[in-house]
């Protein structure tokens, strides 16, 4: 074989590594966030909660990762998290996960207790961090809330959350006493979080009929044994 073939074969093999590198690199599967209002009367609402995520975990599959996290006084934490999990390839491990997850949330929701204020922002950018460290190909952030944010004083969020490349659900915006006087405020609330989630490069929709969650990850299906 002479030099010169022998170094471009060379060189052919260390670009199929490099290339085979970047492969595994690249973004794959789902990643999803859920965050749960636990603010006053709200908290009523969460009974409904635990469809949504048993409905999430029968959509996730091989790889995907999945949390859930509370909202409350102060949502930029990782104590916030109440479960999280990164699917595995074998179906049978995979099904034994979502056991877990699912029962961790049904113990959970069994004793949550109400907050007294609403940090919504926090949790969005405490989510918007967890799926940037899981690098997943489709970060989605589901909230559970009626959106009205309430921050305790000394708490800062006039911040910008890094939201390009994210899909941002809201569920089951219930309607509040006041927006029942003034429904503007209704429609107000959830213009002004449309608009902060555009401007960052978001994408918004809000799903209220939660008898009809099939789009709720669009299209994805899980690869994992249900």
């Amino acid at each position: 074989m002479s030099p010169n073939l022998s170094r471009t074969l060379k060189l052919a093999a260390i670009g199929a590594l490099l290339a085979a590198g970047c492969t595994q690199s690249a973004p794959h599967g789902t990643g999803v966030y859920l965050l749960l209002d636990t603010s006053g009367t709200y908290r009523h609402e969460l009974t409904k909660a635990g469809e949504i995520i048993n409905y999430t975990l029968s959509r996730l599959g091989a790889y995907d990762s999945f949390a859930v996290a509370r909202i409350d006084t102060g949502s930029f934490t990782e104590k916030n998290i109440i479960a999280k999990v990164t699917l595995d390839d074998r179906p049978s491990t995979a099904n034994a996960q979502k056991r877990a997850f699912s029962e961790s949330i049904a113990k959970y929701l069994e004793s949550v207790r109400s907050s007294s204020y609403t940090d919504i922002t926090g949790g969005l950018l405490q989510g918007v961090e967890f799926l940037n460290e899981k690098n997943p190909g489709r970060k989605t952030i589901l909230i559970f809330s009626d959106m009205k944010e309430d921050l305790e004083k000394g708490y800062v969020r006039d911040i910008t959350v890094p939201l390009k490349g994210f899909e941002v659900v809201a569920l089951n915006v219930t309607k509040l006493r006041s927006d029942n006087l003034d429904p503007r405020e209704y429609l107000d609330r959830l213009d002004l979080w449309r608009g902060r989630v555009e401007h960052e490069g978001g994408t918004w929709r809000v799903i209220n009929d939660l008898d009809r969650l099939e789009g709720l990850l669009g299209d994805r299906v899980a690869t994992a044994a249900r």
